[in-house]
């Protein structure tokens, strides 16, 4: 008997279970290190300029390296906030659409 088209369907996706938590898993960690990256690198390269100037010129104020890296930061938020919310919807999106093929 000839399976019908719906058919195997269904059985090409029920063979999702959790060998494929792994994957979920791994694409989370990568947009956690996306995120985090594209928000701390800009504002680690503004710390490192300011305290290679405050070296330079040998003033020891801290709140000199706070505030730009506070200011690239929020800029940074703005930014890549939209690209980021995006990234996270679509990410959700997917992760909810398939754990009814995870449960079985």
């Amino acid at each position: 008997m000839r399976p019908t088209p719906d058919a195997r369907l269904v059985i090409q996706v029920n063979n999702m279970g959790v060998e494929h938590l792994g994957d979920f898993l791994r694409e989370a960690l990568y947009l956690v290190i996306v995120v985090v990256g594209a928000l701390l690198v800009p504002s680690l390269l503004v710390g490192l300029i300011v305290a290679t100037f405050q070296a330079a010129t040998q003033i020891n104020e801290q709140t000199l390296s706070f505030l730009p890296r506070l200011i690239i930061t929020l800029l940074c938020i703005l930014i890549f906030g939209p690209w980021i919310i995006n990234i996270l919807v679509e990410y959700t999106l997917n992760l909810y659409t398939n754990i009814p093929y995870l449960v079985n």
